[in-house]
């Protein structure tokens, strides 16, 4: 019964697949170009690595302020934690946690960017998830796999890329407001602002949002802002600086079995960055400069409210980095693109007091080892030998003060035995340099950690057929060195060895309809919590006169919650729908209801999630 239960949702995609793949259409374009697989934009259908883009219509038509809800439903594969309505906070009992294909962000080993630049807590190596809003984002590209010989350390179950926010075409400015209210207390609001004049372009966002969330001691409140200014000093050299700063207030509830008081959360994550690119018929690139900093203050909070709490955690860190690429053809059907990367990474935990503020001299104080600098040069070559085959080839040298020097190398082959689809093979290395934490911080900790390692193989078929297009992909990944703790110290001990399958497939049934649909199914030697064994979506665009209507179904089944002698797994339905109503060319209101099947289900242990929410609002464009 219960093999049955789990694959129902995948028999009934494949039915839906195998009655629309005789429709006829040749009103959806399918070529999509991307940059996150090699830096400079190239077709999808040349590159041997899997990525999926997600466009800005998408990441905004549900009302989402962050990517992270709408990467979930979208990617297969890809699984994001949760604990509440609105928030993932940091620290114990943290959701936000990002995991592909059984490689989980949580740890550091898979990366998110910004515009091609890394993006997490230099003190503990992990994403910083509510810092993610869509008020920046363009697009969003996923690739799936390692991706470490184009951007290093932390990428060696993927990249998730934020491509941040274009500017107008044509001069002219355009502002946009939107406002939510739902349960819970839940308020969210974002106004935007773009600008082009001549040479000049500009975007300017600011957003706020907080809710109490559906647990007593659980409010989550934050505020943020985006800017983004442009110049085209001619048609083919352009600058551009921007920033984005984030700070939010999260309170942690500890697990229903074991609540906490007074467990809040002060968090600071901030981005800044400034590039100049060029762009000619037969070669481009960028130089650019970045930081990605953060402040965080923990009262990591009491059982017993009688008996609070007399200290803060605090931590201070910032990843400040040179990125230069070039990327040229030579003859026909080549691109060599060579790089160097430079990152200072700073990190320092401490602890103070409550009473007079003063730093604590605890066994956990941060060394002055919280200083590390890694430089790296990479290579990659590309060729289309025939007009049906494309080879692919990177290698990477990173050196890093203290974990030492890696080499990473990649091959791939693009065949194309028809000119609608495209078998693609992939063998790829991916590494993570140990963290401050791991190396420095707290008893586990071990000086002497190396940085792990793993390698992915893939083979997979992409196919368009006029308005239906599918993929899917078989993997199987294996890594050694990886870091766990034994007799409370952190050692390069354990190994992963992963494989699955991945299908994806869209389809426009006509101007009113359109299906899309993805399933992914995971084995894992050793189980990881917050991956599911099995994650299915199904959902259903409906547009017709002033109405649009997005409707998702996903399933989940096996998502382990604990392991090992308290072994622990999940299974639920989620369907979520948002409506929207335009009411003029200027204004559209909308409603978003979310788990309408009120399922009772938990992502982290302890901490059951919300039945059916709603939240209803307006959107306003000048």
């Amino acid at each position: 019964m219960k093999t049955r239960k789990r694959f129902l949702p995948l028999l009934m995609a494949m039915m839906a697949i195998g009655h629309v793949c005789y429709a006829q259409s040749d009103s959806l374009s399918l070529q999509e170009v991307v940059v996150t697989g090699t830096r400079n934009a190239v077709d999808v259908r040349h590159l041997p690595m899997t990525v999926t883009v997600i466009g800005r219509e998408t990441l905004t038509e549900q009302h989402q302020t962050n990517v992270l809800p709408t990467v979930t439903q979208q990617v297969p594969g890809l699984f994001v934690t949760s604990r509440s309505m609105m928030g993932y906070g940091v620290s114990t009992g943290q959701a936000g946690g990002i995991n592909i294909r059984g490689i989980t962000g949580g740890a550091g080993q898979l990366l998110v960017l910004i515009d091609g630049h890394p993006q997490y807590n230099g003190v503990y190596g992990h994403p910083i998830s509510d810092s993610y809003q869509t008020l920046m984002a363009e697009r969003v590209e996923v690739l799936r796999g390692p991706a470490s010989v184009l951007y290093g350390s932390n990428a060696m179950g993927g990249v998730l890329n934020i491509v941040t926010r274009n500017s107008m075409q044509r001069d002219g400015v355009t502002t946009h407001i939107n406002l939510g209210v739902g349960s819970h207390g839940a308020i969210q609001t974002e106004a935007s602002n773009q600008v082009r004049s001549g040479k000049f372009s500009s975007t300017v966002s600011a957003q706020y949002e907080r809710a109490d969330n559906h647990r007593p001691r659980m409010d989550f409140e934050q505020c943020g802002g985006y800017v983004k200014l442009g110049y085209d000093f001619t048609p083919h050299w352009n600058a551009y600086v921007d920033a984005n700063v984030i700070h939010f207030n999260a309170s942690h509830p500890g697990t229903t079995s074991s609540p906490l008081y007074d467990a809040d959360q002060w968090i600071t994550r901030g981005v800044v960055s400034a590039a100049l690119e060029n762009h000619y018929d037969r070669t481009s690139g960028a130089l650019s400069v970045y930081s990605n900093f953060g402040r965080h203050k923990i009262d990591d909070g009491t059982n017993n409210p009688q008996e609070p709490t007399q200290r803060y955690f605090r931590s201070k860190d910032a990843l400040a980095g040179v990125s230069w690429y070039q990327s040229a053809q030579f003859w026909k059907g080549n691109r060599l693109t060579l790089g160097v990367d430079y990152q200072h990474i700073y990190g320092n935990a401490y602890y103070t007091s409550k009473a007079t503020g003063e730093t604590l001299d605890t066994p956990n104080k941060q060394s002055g080892k919280s200083y590390r600098n890694e430089i790296a040069g990479y290579a990659d070559f590309r060729q289309d030998l025939f007009s049906w085959l494309t080879f692919d080839a990177g290698i990477r040298v990173d050196h890093h003060n203290v974990s030492g020097t890696e080499w990473i190398p990649q091959a791939g082959i693009v065949i194309r035995p028809v000119s609608t689809g495209e078998i693609k093979l992939m063998a790829s290395k991916g590494f993570r340099n140990p963290t401050m934490r791991e190396m420095y911080l707290y008893p586990p900790s071990n000086e002497e950690l190396e940085p792990e390692r793993i390698w992915n193989y893939e083979l997979s078929w992409h196919h368009r057929l006029g308005a239906f297009h599918y993929g899917a992909n078989l993997f199987y990944l294996k890594g050694d060195n990886m870091i766990q703790t034994v007799n409370r110290k952190n050692v390069n001990t354990g190994e992963i060895k992963n494989c699955g399958a991945e299908l994806e497939a869209q389809y426009r049934l006509n101007s009113h309809w359109q299906l899309t649909t993805n399933h992914s199914m995971l084995h894992m030697k050793n189980k990881v919590i917050a991956a599911p064994e099995y994650k299915g979506f199904l959902g259903a665009n409906f547009r017709q006169h002033r109405w649009n209507i997005i409707a998702g179904l996903q399933y989940i089944n096996s998502l382990y919650t604990a392991i090992g002698d308290n072994e622990t797994k999940e299974n639920f339905w989620l369907l979520n729908t948002t409506v929207n109503y335009t009411l003029s060319k200027h204004a559209t209101i909308w409603v978003r209801g979310e788990n309408l099947l009120a399922q009772e289900y938990e992502i982290n242990l302890g901490y059951p999630m919300p039945r059916a929410t709603f939240m209803g609002g307006a959107s306003i464009r000048f």
